[in-house]
């Protein structure tokens, strides 16, 4: 997971890659205020990122809670096969999504993923963006919570050493207690604060409990537990629409283009080459890292495996026990990254919609700091609380997700390439037509996957009731 070290009113001239691991609270910031353009950067940087650190940075930018819900897309999709299809025809347009992005922030010269969009589609599609990011962040601090409820019960069934009955017979471990308890005392008062530099120093861990699931669950599928049954493994979707449920998933997965703006612009050489090898090769490495849980956590248990498939194991198992306890940090320390970043946006909007300056008045942004967060935590809390897993949360946003992939990128090729004046060639046409279908494709994705989300989540739960 991702850290910052910097505040919410920072100037856009402090908006400096650190080099630390931890690059998401930054790269998502939202700037408070309108500001003149940037001065045009040189193709080469000095103490720049370099292109290996480039492709760490994005690679830590995409891995996260979202590779839970690997094994369940993989079932819903209809197989192994269907699902590895529809993640590779996917790559294409997410590798290239990413090198649009870098090539509208050449052209536009901006800094980040709301500006570009803002600078090269207009402030209306800005403040869309920005309100994109901040009801993305919103829905992704839902799922960490419900996350934490998921995995304390097993943990606390694993330390107790009893059944989940007798576990849940206790109001003390009871699900809502626990992530209420975890929520207000350790979440709340590391999300308060106005900088997050302390983030920074849980980075490493995260990001070694994120593969640590990954080896886990692999090598629970080579050695299986005698106590685990695999269930019906499908070999072919039940029909040509059951590959869109893992649609979500994989959007959720793979979506770091929020962040790729800004470390595109840290790179020591802002070139559209180089960055397409890094963004190619990271995406490979999550490729392989999604894959490999999705498909071990898939065969492990067939259409037995639950949303979030560290629920699908015995809670004695040690090295499962160990992996919850990684999640649950990586996702205490993640989500006040995530709700600063959701506050961030929600500054800026405040402040342009009001035509103000960065505040200057220390008491006034307190004010309003402590009201934004804590309207935040506590609508996170009560909606985790009575959402029962992290699937229905991610078919949600999973589609969002589609549009960042997708339909902004696209927007930004079609008006990039509509605003030169140069001869219009096949390759031109050809650009604006590939940005026509990735608006196309990303519309229908998030529309489908939000209706169907939304028809099997309240439509069937009250017919169920």
């Amino acid at each position: 997971m991702s850290r910052a070290d910097m505040a919410v009113n920072s100037e856009g001239g402090d908006w400096r890659l650190s080099d630390d691991a931890g690059e998401r609270a930054r790269l998502l910031q939202s700037p408070s205020v309108d500001r003149e353009a940037l001065p045009i950067q040189p193709e080469t940087c000095r103490g720049g990122t370099s292109a290996v650190a480039a492709v760490f940075i994005v690679v830590n930018a995409a891995l996260g809670a979202g590779l839970l819900n690997f094994p369940a897309s993989f079932n819903m999709a209809g197989g192994i096969s269907a699902g590895l299809i529809t993640q590779m025809i996917m790559m294409v347009f997410i590798i290239t999504g990413l090198v649009i992005l870098a090539y509208c922030s050449q052209v536009s010269n901006e800094g980040t993923y709301q500006e570009v969009v803002r600078a090269v589609c207009g402030r209306f599609m800005g403040v869309v963006c920005e309100v994109a990011i901040a009801v993305y962040t919103f829905g992704t601090c839902i799922a960490f919570l419900i996350i934490i409820g998921d995995q304390l019960d097993k943990l606390i069934g694993a330390i107790a050493k009893e059944s989940e009955a007798v576990v849940n017979a206790h109001w003390y471990t009871d699900r809502k207690f626990t992530i209420a308890m975890t929520a207000v005392l350790v979440i709340l008062p590391l999300s308060i604060p106005k900088e997050i530099g302390f983030q920074k120093y849980a980075s490493a861990l995260s990001v070694i409990g994120t593969w640590y699931v990954t080896i886990v669950v692999i090598v629970k599928y080579i050695w299986p537990d005698p106590e685990v049954t695999p269930g019906y493994i499908p070999t072919r979707p039940s029909d040509w629409t059951a590959v869109f449920n893992a649609m979500p998933t994989i959007c959720f997965g793979f979506q770091c283009h929020i962040s790729s703006v800004p470390v595109f612009n840290s790179m020591r050489r802002r070139d559209i080459k180089p960055w397409g090898g890094v963004v190619t090769v990271g995406m490979i490495i999550c490729l392989f890292v999604y894959t490999g849980t999705g498909v071990c956590g898939f065969l492990s248990f067939g259409s037995n495996v639950n949303q979030d498939v560290l629920m699908s194991y015995p809670s004695n198992d040690v090295a499962v026990a160990i992996a919850r306890a990684f999640i649950v940090i990586c996702v205490v320390t993640s989500y006040p990254i995530l709700h600063f970043c959701g506050r961030a946006v929600l500054e800026g909007l405040w402040l342009r919609f009001h035509g103000e300056q960065v505040e200057v008045d220390v008491a006034r942004e307190r004010r309003r700091r402590l009201l934004q967060t804590l309207v935040w935590f506590f609508l996170t809390l009560v909606l985790a609380l009575f959402i029962p897993d992290i699937g229905r949360v991610i078919s949600l946003i999973g589609g969002l997700a589609a549009c960042f992939i997708f339909v902004f990128p696209g927007l930004c090729l079609i008006q990039a390439k509509l605003s030169e004046t140069d001869a219009r060639s096949a390759s031109w046409n050809a650009l604006v037509v590939y940005g026509i279908v990735m608006v196309t494709l990303g519309a229908f994705i998030f529309g489908q996957t939000t209706t169907n989300s939304i028809y099997h989540d309240i439509i069937d739960h009250s017919d169920g009731s």
